[in-house]
């Protein structure tokens, strides 16, 4: 998509969500026509920008797992994000002050972007894993939904 202060970023952003959008209602339409197979769906982080028809659907059909960093792991996304940007959806957050550069104005809006999507993961997920958990060796795939049907089975 490139640099979020480049001219056809927002057009390349609609694009991206756009397909976005069209990939997830696709699996979505396989899973309500196949609902006996089981699945793995693992979105992007921008899937919360698929609107609310989707992710009702996602969060009907499919166990939503939030996989939540630490502000240290989020520190390392702002860092790599800064020396090897990949695709992300900026949504109108990247906000440049008077005399920044597009590097500083990422340094100041991402984590800010970050904390915005987190409320919104909290919002759609049925559980929340910190991701310091997936490093654990002894986590394999029982254990792992064992984890996750503690969380969803716990009364609220």
């Amino acid at each position: 998509m490139g640099w979020p202060d480049t001219p056809q970023y927002a057009e390349r952003e609609a694009q991206y969500l756009e397909e976005e959008i069209h990939a997830l209602g696709e699996a979505l339409t396989a899973l309500e026509h196949e609902s006996d197979k089981p699945m793995v769906l693992d979105t992007t982080g921008s899937v919360i920008y698929a609107g609310n028809n989707l992710l009702l659907r996602l969060r009907r059909r499919m166990t939503v797992v939030y996989l939540a960093a630490s502000a240290e792991e989020q520190q390392l996304l702002i860092e790599r994000y800064l020396s090897d940007p990949k695709p992300v959806l900026w949504r109108g957050a990247f906000q440049p002050k008077r005399g920044e550069a597009p590097r500083e104005t990422v340094a100041r809006c991402y984590p800010m972007l970050m904390a915005a999507r987190r409320q919104s993961y909290e919002a759609l997920a049925h559980c929340t894993l910190p991701v310091s958990e997936l490093r654990d060796p002894s986590l394999d795939t029982a254990a792992f939904l064992a984890k996750i049907r503690a969380q969803i089975e716990r009364p609220r």
